[in-house]
């Protein structure tokens, strides 16, 4: 009896600590009948008062979830941020809810109903109940991949991102798209895919569609197409989400040894800018204030130490004291600063005044101490 206990304690603390996914019955005015949602939030949900993204997924009776648990993962590692989840279960009404005109492209009938049921009570209703931030993305899969554009068409778009997997394009969508995105004026993620083995007709309008985008020339459209091998129209979300979070999610990402390589060593400018400027664009998009990482702390220490640009270990130190105010870390990085600019006394000073903060990212109290002595025995103070 006992054991049991602990293995009901341990699948109540497990379900606690996971991505909670909640199934609800939504009654619609518009639509005049009930709509089965599937709810992901994040770990922690209710632990915290915390703001969150949305995504939101068309055909969620299958493809919810391939996005919820690719989302759940990335956001464990940090790689994307955490959002909450939202699948549209569509598998009796996916014909009727994508229905559009043959004349004019533009959704009529129950496809009409379905486009405003979207906008006028589904979000809405995710918004009043969950904490959100104003980052949304629409993921579709075929029909679905090519309804979500018309909430891009709008003078307002309604989602930030798009996700559009192996797209069953209306006859006008690539005009429509490549008219609309030439003159966005916010940022706007679009993610296009589709493989060798997709069906031949969506394949062909996929890649005119991808053609027609590579023209653009708009730094508020941050365009990404994956032309796959293998997959077919069917198995093809499994490969295509990670990539699309990947894409949409990119300067979310730690500094990676490929952004540290090709771009923050080939700087002219200031390395401690570019950070700042990485974390301000973060808040801009996705409205979250991000902490910058030990791990962006080290990367832009290691440049400034890689191209002999100490001068730069100052702005550094002051950016890591206001981040981590009770840890050595921005007392180590000024530290490093009077001493490659030639201050040794002010440099030993600013080790031992270390020792009463935190440890953090592995530098110890020890290793600063050491630094301070041997300026000591170096300097004869």
């Amino acid at each position: 009896m006992q054991r049991l206990f602990y293995v009901f304690v341990f699948i109540f603390s497990f379900q606690q600590i996971s991505a909670q996914t909640l199934y609800k019955e939504f009654e619609s005015a518009i639509l005049g009948e009930t709509r089965q949602l599937k709810i992901q939030v994040p770990r922690g949900y209710d632990d915290t008062d915390k703001s969150y993204p949305i995504v939101v997924v068309f055909d969620g009776d299958y493809l919810f979830e391939i996005v919820a648990g690719n989302v759940d993962y990335y956001s464990y590692w940090e790689d994307i941020p955490e959002a909450i989840v939202v699948g549209v279960n569509q598998v009796e009404s996916r014909d009727s809810d994508t229905y559009y005109s043959e004349q004019n492209s533009l959704p009529i009938d129950d496809g009409a109903k379905f486009f405003e049921f979207v906008g006028m009570e589904l979000l809405p209703y995710i918004e009043k109940v969950y904490r959100t931030e104003k980052f949304k993305v629409a993921v579709g899969h075929g029909l679905t991949a090519n309804f979500i554009n018309y909430f891009l068409l709008k003078a307002v778009p309604l989602f930030q991102s798009y996700v559009a997997i192996s797209p069953d394009l209306a006859p006008d969508m690539t005009n429509f798209l490549k008219e609309r995105l030439s003159g966005v004026e916010t940022k706007t993620f679009y993610y296009l895919a589709t493989s060798d083995k997709d069906v031949k007709h969506i394949k062909k309008g996929t890649d005119e569609l991808n053609t027609a985008l590579s023209g653009l020339d708009n730094k508020n459209l941050l365009r990404s197409f994956d032309s796959f091998e293998g997959p077919s129209h069917y198995s093809l979300p499994a490969h295509a989400i990670p990539k699309a979070l990947e894409s949409i999610f990119f300067v979310f990402r730690p500094i990676s040894k490929k952004e540290y390589k090709e771009t923050i060593l080939k700087l002219d400018t200031s390395p401690v800018d570019y950070l700042k400027e990485k974390y301000a664009t973060i808040k801009d998009l996705f409205g979250i204030d991000k902490t910058i990482s030990i791990n962006d702390f080290r990367a832009i220490a290691a440049a400034i130490k890689k191209t002999e640009k100490f001068e730069h270990y100052e702005a550094l130190g002051k950016l890591a004291r206001k981040e981590y105010p009770d840890t050595l870390l921005g007392h180590y990085y000024l530290g490093k600063f009077y001493e490659k600019t030639g201050k040794p006394k002010k440099a030993m000073k600013t080790y031992q005044s270390a020792y009463i903060l935190e440890e953090i990212g592995g530098i110890t109290k020890d290793q600063v101490l050491e630094l301070s002595e041997q300026i000591k025995v170096d300097f004869g103070y």
